[in-house]
């Protein structure tokens, strides 16, 4: 087994974040090496191992969780926000044209606001999301035909 370069800073974010979000587990990933912080009922429990050596596979959809076609999916695990902030209207509605690159939502992670833009132009036909909804990575959030 290769030697590992382990960032006690680095874990000890990650567990932090397990904390504060109430959150059991959470997985980061970067040059080639991959860490996987999950809690139990009391106890926090660090695993590191190569990226390579553990692919990880989403699990297959099951036919009443199938993604729509022309979804925009989650990119990243956090708390979606519709419009760009408080008491503003939303960045789209059902029937809104969008083109390719224009904001259709906001995802929070960490602290972060990351706009999650059109990835092509058409119809917004439906919005599976509401606002301030927490989000998994690859959960559909618009429709765009």
């Amino acid at each position: 087994m290769a030697e590992f370069d382990l960032n006690d800073d680095l874990i000890r974010r990650l567990a932090g974040l397990l904390e504060e979000t109430g959150l059991t587990e959470l997985e980061y990933e970067a040059d080639g090496q991959r860490i996987r912080v999950s809690r139990g009922s009391s106890v926090s429990q660090v695993s590191v191992a190569p990226a390579a050596a553990a692919p990880s596979v989403a699990p297959a959809p099951s036919a009443g969780d199938a993604i729509p076609a022309g979804a925009i999916t989650a990119p990243m695990v956090g708390t979606v926000y519709t419009a760009p902030s408080p008491g503003t209207p939303d960045f789209v509605s059902v029937g809104d044209k969008v083109r390719e690159g224009q904001t259709v939502l906001i995802i929070e992670a960490m602290k972060v606001m990351n706009q999650i833009a059109a990835p092509r132009g058409g119809t917004v036909t439906q919005i599976l999301i509401d606002d301030g909804q927490p989000v998994e990575f690859g959960e559909p959030l618009i429709v765009i035909e």
